[in-house]
């Protein structure tokens, strides 16, 4: 029930990286290049797969969307961020707030979907050469992109909608830089126990679902890659095709573990605030990177499209 002798919040107080006075000029330094290296990154990534026919496959077109969702994940945080790191006033509004827990959860959800379905393309390709057309036609690419929008949203609506349920009346002082889940929930009127379990649940199923299913995909292609004659060089080929997928669901589970599924409830702004980092700036700097440095076809099609713009 409400405390009616609180006056209902209508904004928070983001505290940030205050815990950190003399390192302010630094991280904003820091994170405002990584800001600008991941834009550019996953820009170059989306406008060759545009122009460039030679990649116009699901695997490609699936890594394209990736950088969509994550160039929209890093704008939902770390502009807010870099404001806050040398603005006096760290504030932002009650609807602003439920606006980017709901969008930064939804892009992350479809982000943790797309990786599941990039697995799920590679299995397809080098488990089912022969019916590779097939089983993963136009048609069906679409549908896996959608479904992995909808599915992500729809988490996160749930997650937000049971967050934002309880009245919010008391302290506005968020120790976090954006708005943190469990971070929010804390400062509930009511109690809030019950609420975070759910919460923590639903984030649960979702990303050990995920990986899960990431992992057996693998375990397959393992099976069928060892059973490739070694002196083909087939195996090889396989390998590298997978290995920047790999690399990035690594990553991206390994910090969202972390973030999301520790057994500590209460942690010090310092913890908090320092685990969210990879998770939300590390990740999405990182990934692009990794796709294009370690993918020999999207390094010719950067070369070929870099030299265009260069002798045109």
């Amino acid at each position: 029930m409400r405390r009616e002798n609180h006056t209902q919040v209508t904004k928070f107080v983001l505290v940030g990286f205050s815990a950190f006075p003399d390192l302010q000029g630094v991280l904003f330094a820091v994170f405002l290049l990584m800001y600008l290296m991941t834009l550019a990154g996953n820009l170059a990534i989306m406008t060759v797969i545009w122009i460039d026919r030679c990649l116009h496959t699901p695997m490609y077109l699936y890594l394209g969307v990736l950088s969509f969702s994550e160039t929209f994940y890093t704008i939902i945080i770390i502009p807010k961020a870099l404001v806050d790191l040398v603005a006096e006033s760290k504030t932002i509004s009650l609807p602003g707030c439920v606006a980017q827990m709901f969008f930064f959860h939804g892009l992350g959800g479809t982000n943790c979907m797309i990786l599941t379905v990039m697995g799920y393309d590679r299995y397809l390709a080098i488990c089912h050469p022969l019916h590779y057309g097939s089983l993963m036609s136009l048609n069906i690419f679409v549908k896996l992109v959608v479904g992995s929008w909808i599915s992500g949203f729809l988490v996160s609506l749930v997650q937000t909608m049971l967050i934002f349920w309880s009245p919010f009346c008391g302290s506005n002082v968020i120790n976090h830089f954006f708005c943190h889940m469990r971070s929010v929930l804390r400062l509930a009127c009511t109690d809030s126990n019950i609420i975070g379990v759910v919460v923590s649940m639903i984030s649960m199923l979702g990303l050990l679902g995920s990986f899960l299913l990431i992992v057996v995909t693998y375990l397959l292609i393992l099976g069928t890659i060892l059973r490739l004659p070694s002196a083909s060089g087939e195996r090889e080929k396989a390998f590298s095709t997978c290995a920047a997928h790999l690399t990035v669901v690594v990553m991206h589970f390994g910090f969202a573990f972390i973030i999301y599924l520790k057994l500590s409830p209460r942690d010090t702004l310092e913890e908090d605030t320092l685990m969210s980092v990879p998770y939300t700036i590390l990740t999405p700097f990182l990934s692009p990177m990794i796709f294009t440095l370690r993918n020999k076809e999207m390094k010719i099609a950067l070369r070929k499209a870099f030299s265009k713009r260069i002798f045109s």
